[in-house]
């Protein structure tokens, strides 16, 4: 009998390549999404039911009708900067909409539970290589909300016995190697499609938030983490709670970061074009260096990356850039 995986979010960036790997993993993945940001030609490996995650009654319909053994939770406002000026709305959007999704699922009998955190609960800890230990200070709205999710899990879990794996993990890039799916936001903010973007002319350049930081060339140094990487690591979460190995967090990075000048570097290497750039100012509650280890995941939930390497990322987001698109 199939098994049905709940994926919120699931028309997104992340959740859609998710459901290519839930379904690769022999699940049925059924995605929840609102449409506020996601696109439905990106629900492709299973069903979709609509609806917004507030709307409990909703949520209740659709757990009773695929009766799911997992909830995979990646809905969520995820811009930094838009936190910063309106932070009541992500309060409001991925806090209270995720306690109505826990509590929908603890009610369903439903008590597995992977959840998408982020990097931007620890804050911003310069010259850190961060793991599952280190302390979390999150400096904006968009990491606050994220880490109340995971206090949330931790309360469930000791009042219901809802069991969770909570990956935190760092600038995610690249797309599905296939093009099946891929990576399209409008606005966009992620800096590799705005890199190419700016390449293929869409946009007059790439505008670099800041220059003087303090790293060696004054940008930003972030983490990069292949998406369909990632996502095998969710999986590989899931079947750590189906085998009845309890609640875990696992950071997932590659260890060493790269410069937005850097990526900049790789792009002009991938694409053989040049990258117009203009200087722009440091955006309110950027961190200057996120660098994540993934040891545990490696060595524990048997995480294996195997695109790892910038030059990859890029080449597997050209690739969609110039062949995929969403429209609705």
């Amino acid at each position: 009998m199939a098994k049905h995986v709940l994926v919120t979010g699931g028309a997104g960036y992340i959740g859609s390549h998710a459901c290519k790997a839930l379904r690769a993993a022999g699940y049925v993945p059924v995605t929840y999404d609102s449409f506020v940001t996601g696109w439905r030609e990106a629900v492709k490996f299973g069903p979709l039911e609509e609806g917004d995650l507030a709307d409990r009654a909703r949520l209740d319909e659709v757990f009773a009708k695929w009766k799911p053994v997992a909830v995979m939770h990646f809905a969520a406002l995820s811009l930094v900067g838009e936190s910063m000026k309106d932070p009541g709305k992500y309060w409001r959007a991925n806090v209270l909409s995720s306690l109505t999704l826990i509590e929908a699922a603890v009610a369903a009998g439903c008590l597995d539970f992977v959840f998408s955190s982020t990097c931007a609960t620890y804050g911003d800890q310069d010259g850190v290589v961060l793991d599952e230990g280190t302390r979390q200070a999150p400096i904006n709205a968009y990491g606050g909300s994220k880490r109340a999710i995971e206090d949330m899990l931790r309360d469930f879990g000791a009042s219901h016995g809802l069991n969770s794996v909570i990956f935190r993990y760092f600038n995610v890039a690249g797309c599905d190697p296939e093009a099946e799916v891929g990576e399209f936001h409008r606005p966009e903010t992620h800096l590799i499609p705005l890199m190419l973007d700016a390449i293929d002319g869409r946009r007059p350049a790439l505008t670099v938030f800041g220059s003087d930081y303090a790293t060696p060339d004054g940008t930003c140094i972030r983490d990069y983490v292949h998406v369909s990487d990632l996502v095998d690591a969710h999986v590989l979460g899931l079947q750590w709670l189906e085998a009845g190995k309890g609640s875990e967090i696992f950071c997932l990075g590659t260890g060493k970061g790269f410069s937005v000048r850097e990526v900049i570097a790789a792009s002009r290497a991938v694409t053989n074009r040049e990258v117009p750039i203009t200087e722009g100012d440091r955006r309110p509650g950027d961190a200057a260096v996120l660098v994540s280890g993934s040891t545990k995941a490696l060595e524990t939930l048997g995480w294996a990356p195997k695109r790892a390497d910038l030059a990859t990322m890029i080449a597997d987001a050209w690739r969609w850039h110039q062949t995929g698109s969403y429209e609705s």
